[in-house]
């Protein structure tokens, strides 16, 4: 198991990794689309994924990976009327590549929040 962390990655708010790399699988923890209280957050849903999408972009790219080798997405979204949005920029994200997904409508996310998502992915 390696811990993959370079100062180019979003950093971690608490006690976790945002990736580790086992046996060629990339295990990415689960993105925000920032902090609003260092940065505001935009209140649209779309402009949220978006941001989530890039940082998980990020993260595979310094992990030596790529957008079109995740396998898997684990989605969350306080409300389940949130979904077509998340769908229409998770579509042009990734193109003709589907990897499987779950959307769960969780509830209040941390900071307010409109989504967070986690990937699986391989190098």
């Amino acid at each position: 198991m390696r811990i993959i962390n370079n100062e180019k990655m979003p950093q971690a708010n608490g006690h976790y990794s945002q990736c580790i790399e086992h046996n060629g699988m990339l295990y990415l923890s689960g993105q925000l689309p920032g902090n609003p209280k260092t940065c505001p957050l935009p209140e649209d849903i779309e402009s949220q994924t978006s941001l989530v999408l890039s940082k998980i972009d990020l993260i595979l790219k310094e992990a030596g990976s790529s957008r079109d080798k995740v396998i898997q997405m684990r989605i969350y979204i306080p409300d389940i009327e949130l979904w077509d949005g998340v769908n229409r920029v998770y579509t042009e994200f990734f193109g003709t590549h589907k990897p499987v997904r779950c959307i769960v409508p969780s509830g209040r996310l941390h900071y307010g929040c409109l989504i967070e998502a986690e990937a699986t992915a391989y190098i």
